[in-house]
């Protein structure tokens, strides 16, 4: 696999999605949690994805309960929560696993990838931040406490969308 637009993954309806889909686009892919002290972030990634509407451009959030068992809710109520409590309009997918030996291939491929400032390894907690640029590399990754707008966040989409 080269680049993120190899990956197949499955939408939060089950419905299987081609990351090719959003070659093109610059990305950014967000592990997310409902019961995490960072939950509150989703506020800011639908602020991303406004701002940059009209732009190719979307954020991808893949729930996960990797860390404390903080999304152990199904997909249904997973899509229920962000619509009703976030508004989210950003493409939302099936749970993954972001680490250990049940780790998505997605995953996989992203925690390898030379970047900064975070460097490849292992995620460490819910709300990590990949920016893929419009060829599908990754060229940024940002911690989970790393705000959606934060300016060096900002900056590297901003960057990627030219």
């Amino acid at each position: 696999m080269g680049t993120v637009h190899d990956f197949a993954v499955k939408a939060i309806d089950g419905q299987p999605k081609s990351l090719r889909d959003y070659a093109g686009h610059t990305l950014l892919v967000v592990n997310v949690a409902s019961r995490c002290g960072l939950t509150p972030q989703y506020s800011a990634l639908e602020a991303l994805q406004q701002r940059f509407k009209g732009r190719p451009f979307a954020v991808l959030g893949f729930p996960c309960n990797d860390f404390a068992g903080q999304e152990p809710g199904s997909e249904t109520e997973i899509k229920d929560f962000c619509e009703s409590n976030y508004q989210v309009t950003f493409p939302l997918f099936s749970k993954v696993h972001v680490k250990g030996a049940e780790q998505a291939p997605l995953y996989a491929f992203l925690t390898k990838q030379a970047s900064a400032p975070d460097g490849p390894g292992d995620v460490i907690w819910n709300f990590a931040k990949f920016v893929v640029d419009g060829e599908g590399k990754v060229i940024g990754r940002f911690s989970p406490t790393t705000t959606p707008d934060a300016p060096e966040l900002v900056k590297a989409i901003e960057a990627a969308l030219g």
